[in-house]
């Protein structure tokens, strides 16, 4: 339920988390950093299309807080998670 809060501090740490590994790969000038549910991507995000650095977070907070308990399915997101660091880092050496 969306008035229930009991793991929001737990997923912003995820998510806090994965801005931080963004910004050591060079994405960004300063580093990002979420406070509560209110924050929206246009508040943090400046440049357009960056839909990965939507799924790349998802994923990064979705093995964090909540693995999924397949092997196989979580081998794949984190090769997906490695995919997206490297093409985002990529991004930002242009």
């Amino acid at each position: 339920m969306p008035s229930d809060d009991n793991w929001d501090e737990d997923i912003l740490n995820h998510i806090n988390s994965a801005f931080m590994t963004l910004y050591q790969l060079g994405f960004g000038s300063t580093p990002i950093f979420i406070e509560d549910e209110d924050t929206a991507w246009s508040d943090v995000l400046s440049i357009e299309n960056y839909a990965s650095v939507k799924t790349y977070i998802y994923d990064k907070v979705k093995v964090g807080f909540d693995p999924p308990q397949s092997g196989s399915l979580m081998g794949a997101l984190e090769k997906q998670i490695a995919e997206y660091e490297w093409r985002l880092h990529i991004m930002v050496d242009k």
